[in-house]
């Protein structure tokens, strides 16, 4: 069974400091908004894969907060942040971590489910939801459809775009990436590499699309129900070639 804490790329420290600039946490997605909204009547909230902790850290304001990662150098720059000192931070793998209390709500945003590639790893993940959901909590993840309608396969031309770093200046950044249909399998290559200095970082990893079936079916069996199920993170129903699929659920 591969282990995502093997694969993870952002254990690199060198890659993991790119991720916020990448991924534009300065500007607060959507995904972070439809959680903030969310968790407004929680008083707890549990962040399973939390990453840099952009959202579980703002989350923590004014309830108790957890957040999970298996990437250390990523739970380092989430103590660093404003409000990293309210949370509880936990270095564990999202399949087999235990920390015997529950929670009014449980998040694992930015796609990373998808970094479970087996049956058996998914079921653990959701058998870790389930047993840290509070009688009465809720749980939301997202997964990319397999049938959304767009290449999944991206070239370093394709993929090339210039982020900002607040410390290292104009970044080239591209990714590289193939996937293989019969296991639903994407391989994926990022690359980071400093303007100023040329200094290069480079890390690859694999992520899983799963179908909505097979997702609806392991959260059945995981003693979970899912309430409604989205297509986007405006809200949308899903609908099949949805560009996402959020379940937002509970205990069966």
């Amino acid at each position: 069974m591969t282990s995502p804490l093997d694969t993870d790329i952002y254990k690199d420290p060198g890659v993991a400091r790119f991720y916020d600039p990448s991924h534009g946490w300065d500007q607060k997605r959507a995904d972070f908004d439809y959680c903030a909204s969310l968790a407004e009547d929680a008083g707890s909230v549990l962040d399973l894969g939390c990453g840099t902790g952009e959202l579980i850290a703002a989350l923590a304001q004014d309830r108790r907060a957890a957040g999970v990662d298996g990437a250390a150098p990523m739970l380092e720059i989430a103590r660093q942040r404003p409000g990293g000192d309210r949370v509880d931070w936990v270095h564990g793998d999202a399949r087999t971590v235990r920390l015997d209390r529950t929670f009014d709500l449980i998040v694992l945003t930015g796609h990373a489910f998808q970094v479970f590639l087996t049956d058996a790893d998914q079921a653990a993940a959701l058998a870790t939801i389930a047993a840290h959901l509070a009688p009465d909590g809720r749980f939301i993840f997202d997964s990319r459809d397999p049938t959304y309608p767009a290449p999944k396969e991206q070239t370093k031309d394709e993929s090339h775009r210039v982020v900002e770093h607040p410390e290292l200046g104009p970044t080239d950044r591209w990714c590289v990436s193939t996937y293989d249909t019969a296991s639903q399998i994407l391989t994926y290559t990022n690359t980071y590499r400093v303007q100023r200095t040329g200094e290069t970082n480079t890390a690859s990893d694999q992520i899983r699309y799963t179908p909505y079936a097979e997702l609806a079916a392991r959260i059945e069996a995981a003693g979970l129900t899912v309430d409604r199920w989205l297509g986007d993170w405006h809200g949308t129903p899903y609908q099949p070639a949805a560009k996402d699929i959020i379940p937002i659920g509970r205990l069966a």
